[in-house]
């Protein structure tokens, strides 16, 4: 039962992504269409001390030994007229509504660094795909999956803009208003071995168009 109501609130969640990018004339926060937000220069370096070789590991994924964790992410090159940052983990793999694991906005201009399993003091985290306010892992089957790590530096902090636990579209749009850079780094995640099946090996997919 819990299944089924965490997916209809999934649906509800991406039709409402999707609704915003028509509205908006398209998707370049995330993908598709080019919007203001995508004419923003990719000149960010944005990296993970725990991603080796392109692939994340299981920990911050739905196959985690234990509860989930964020990655850690770290990022450089953002222009000095920055007043915030944003964060989010979105699928690279979205045909055409992405999906959202993870959004966080207002990291002060300061912070270039999130360590795993924290949010830097003072920013503040949006529902997501999943409905929840907060991290809902990767969770990829059967073949290795692409996800994306993305930051963005924006000219302004949002603060008083969105309310103190801010819907997906809202701040997404909130966000789009005021990208002036952005980074991306494309990670790999695999799905847990099968029963008695040894854990196969996790090596990072291709870009569509880059390789």
């Amino acid at each position: 039962m819990r299944a089924g109501v965490d997916r209809i609130r999934s649906r509800a969640a991406t039709a409402l992504v999707a609704a915003g990018c028509l509205l908006l004339s398209g998707c370049g926060l995330f993908r598709g269409p080019k919007s203001p937000a995508e004419d923003a220069p990719l000149i960010m370096e944005v990296s993970s001390p725990q991603v080796s070789k392109g692939v994340l590991p299981a920990e911050f994924t739905c196959h985690a030994a234990k509860t989930a964790m964020t990655p850690p992410v770290s990022w450089s090159g953002a222009p000095t007229r920055t007043k915030s940052y944003a964060l989010v983990i979105d699928d690279a793999d979205a045909p055409i509504t992405p999906r959202i694991y993870w959004l966080v906005f207002d990291i002060g201009p300061a912070t270039t660094y999130i360590q795993a399993n924290t949010t830097p003091p003072g920013a503040r985290v949006a529902y997501n795909s999943a409905d929840e306010r907060g991290y809902s892992p990767p969770c990829p089957d059967g073949s290795p999956h692409k996800y994306r790590i993305t930051v963005y530096a924006l000219n302004t902090v949002l603060g008083r803009a969105l309310p103190a636990a801010p819907q997906l579209l809202p701040t997404w749009m909130a966000i789009a208003q005021h990208v002036i850079a952005r980074g991306t780094m494309t990670v790999t995640a695999c799905a847990a071995p099968s029963a008695g099946q040894p854990a196969p090996v996790c090596t990072r997919q291709p870009i569509r168009g880059a390789e």
